[in-house]
């Protein structure tokens, strides 16, 4: 029986109509007489599942470590899987155990909106039953979220965190409530025997005491409030990619962002690594959301973010800005570390194809990640960095970059950073598009990417290299007194490192355009443990001993103070960078300016000559005198705190680096 010129329908052997599908047509439906007429697709095979969960169900599958276990040394090393994810939880459990509940919750993995998690039969053979059984606290089970992946926290963000979004670039856009940027009053250290010997105490000193006690009613509150939770994320990675000085952290926290925060910014373990992770070094209670108890003794606000360095713990209650871990840890690395005779630098790190490297010391504003993050050559890292006996390793395994006016222009590293992964803390973007615009400030100013640092495609993968070759500090001088760049010596050197100047501009108060001098020992005060001339006697020892050179060089205004002069351009400055990298500004001839006595080149390749000295861009000379001594008495002012502490048994460093400041 034929049909039209579209197709044909004839018929089978059993008498049953088929029809006969030409090119460019969809599947077919065939009838069969077999089946009472009823029609059926048999363009594709059925699925297997029975119901619509089996279905789900096939969606995922579970990889595994592609890389063998090597021998049996370690925890969790040759165990089956069942044990070791048994071991696995119960370490977990001991470091939620709060002083009333001493053996943990009860914890099982996975997400408690899963059916097939929520057994009591499967969570009650991981762990056993808490020694005290007097709450419903007790009789509930905490889902642990553990290592989850970037597309899997991003799936609890948007379900479950109000203000996460997807961008036009696929990063994930979200709030951290009211808290836009560190809270340094609000941070404590409890100070013992140990420390109270062996941090810096006092005044200028970034750490407020605090005592054990008082710490841990806190951990108690932050533990339970995080043990209330049906889930907590628990993030177990590393810190430092010099493999000999690397330390396991556990971080422990409420929200979706804070875990994907911490899997950009720590060292992420491979599958292997995981398995045979352990007890971690140190440990984050992150209970943001819950404020502390501000009846409790030195707790000033509802916010407190607390250290133990004896029990190797942090505590973060009442704020749920991310940075504040990142810190905290910063702070821990800046104790550790120069114990073991390591020195912790706040500092941005590059390296040329030649092995070259370089640090960047800078506060915020002044450069140190666009400058660092150069295209010509290889990153290391943005922002934290230990320096061995071996060479210079980075701390992290992310960068946390400003995005207040990023460009693609500009700075197209960071801008194609941020992409699928790239966590943005608190920007404004299109209701439609989801576009971000970089320029909006109706959040906060202090708008943050968050991304791997293999999101820079130079970045160098380990996060190690050979002994730095230069030391540039970066100032950001809105009195445009400074020279865009400047030699120093080593007494200098220690000098400006220990003084760690930049400038902020006033623009918060209407009709305020003075500028306002900075001072920040060792360009990270709110982040060092221990008295800035420690760190500085190890950073002379170690660019001596290899023959490092430093650098001042400042990237704010010339030609008048901030509101009357122009910032320097961003092409000078690179090509001033570019010239310390190549080694031509070793060799260019120089001359020493009043005051301040540094040494300034007289010619740099692609840079005007004429601003390589500032008095020459100030047409108001006597301007130029008045604002120059007023910022050597800031200096003369701000050095005073460090001039009472002695370094070396004859004290002839510290008068040393007195000498290298500036001479009225």
């Amino acid at each position: 029986m034929a049909a039209n010129g579209n197709g044909e329908v004839a018929m089978n052997g059993n008498g049953a109509a088929t029809a006969r599908k030409p090119k460019g047509l969809l599947p077919s439906i065939t009838t069969s007489d077999k089946h009472h007429d009823v029609c059926h697709d048999m363009s594709a095979p059925t699925v297997k599942a029975q119901t619509i969960d089996e279905l789900h169900s096939l969606q995922k599958k579970k990889s595994a470590p592609t890389t063998p276990i090597k021998g049996i040394q370690g925890t969790f090393a040759a165990l089956p899987e069942e044990e070791r994810q048994k071991q696995q939880l119960q370490s977990i459990s001991a470091s939620l155990a709060s002083l009333t509940r001493e053996t943990g919750p009860k914890v099982v993995r996975g997400d408690p909106a899963s059916k097939s998690q929520t057994s009591p039969r499967v969570h009650q053979q991981h762990v056993a039953e808490p020694a005290i059984s007097a709450s419903d606290s007790s009789l509930k089970f905490t889902h642990v979220l553990y290592n989850l992946s970037p597309a899997e926290l991003y799936e609890q963000a948007i379900h479950y965190e109000k203000g996460s979004f997807i961008t036009s670039t696929g990063a994930l856009a979200t709030l951290s409530g009211a808290k836009t940027g560190r809270a340094p009053r609000d941070k404590r250290v409890v100070k013992d025997d140990v420390t109270g010997e062996e941090l810096w105490w006092g005044k200028g000193s970034p750490n407020i005491e605090m005592d054990e006690h008082t710490f841990m009613v806190n951990r108690e509150r932050a533990v339970d409030y995080l043990n209330s939770l049906d889930k907590v994320f628990v993030n177990d990675q590393f810190l430092n990619w010099d493999p000999e000085n690397r330390i396991k952290v556990r971080i422990v926290s409420a929200r979706a962002y804070h875990s994907l925060f911490m899997h950009n910014m720590c060292i992420r373990p491979t599958p292997e690594e995981l398995e045979d992770f352990g007890t971690p070094d140190f440990t984050i209670y992150n209970a943001g959301q819950f404020p502390c108890n501000r009846y409790t003794h030195y707790m000033t606000s509802s916010t407190s973010i607390d250290l133990n360095l004896a029990r190797r713990e942090m505590v973060i209650l009442g704020t749920q800005y991310a940075g504040e871990m990142k810190k905290g840890l910063f702070s821990v690395m800046h104790y550790l570390m120069p114990k073991r005779r390591i020195l912790s630098l706040h500092s941005g790190c590059n390296m040329g194809k030649d092995g070259d490297v370089a640090l960047f010391f800078g506060l915020s504003g002044t450069g140190k990640t666009t400058l660092s993050t150069d295209p010509n050559r290889y990153l290391i890292g943005d922002d934290e960095h230990c320096w061995t006996e071996t060479g210079v390793s980075n701390i992290e395994g992310g960068c946390y970059a400003k995005c207040i006016d990023l460009s693609r222009e500009k700075e197209p590293e960071i801008w194609n950073a941020i992409k699928f992964g790239t966590v943005l803390e608190n920007v404004v973007f299109e209701e439609h598009t989801r576009e971000v615009d970089y320029a909006d400030k109706s959040v906060t100013e202090n708008t943050r990417a968050s991304y791997p640092i293999e999101y820079i495609p130079n970045a160098k993968i380990p996060c190690v290299g050979p002994h730095p070759k230069n030391v540039i500090l970066l100032a950001c001088d809105a009195f445009g007194v400074l020279p865009p760049v400047s030699k120093l010596n080593l007494a200098q050197t220690m000098y400006h490192f220990i003084s760690g100047y930049t400038a902020l501009v006033a623009g918060t108060e209407e009709g305020v355009k003075e500028p306002r001098a900075t001072f920040s020992a060792c360009f990270g005060a709110a982040f060092i443990m221990m008295h800035p001339t420690k760190y500085a006697a190890m950073l002379a020892e170690k660019m001596q001993k290899h023959g490092a050179t430093g650098w001042l060089v400042n990237t704010g205004w010339s030609g008048g103070s901030y509101g009357s002069g122009s910032r320097i351009k961003l092409a000078y400055t690179r090509k001033i960078i570019d010239a310390i990298h190549s080694g031509s500004l070793l060799k260019a001839e120089y001359k020493k300016t009043k005051v301040f006595g540094l040494e300034i080149p007289t010619e740099v390749e692609g840079v005007p000559s004429e601003i390589l000295d500032p008095v020459n861009t100030w047409s108001n000379k006597l301007g130029y005198e008045d604002t120059l001594m007023k910022l050597a008495g800031l200096f003369k002012n701000n050095f005073e705190t460090f001039t009472d502490h002695k370094i070396g048994k004859d004290n002839e460093l510290t008068e040393e680096i007195l000498a290298a400041g500036p001479n009225f």
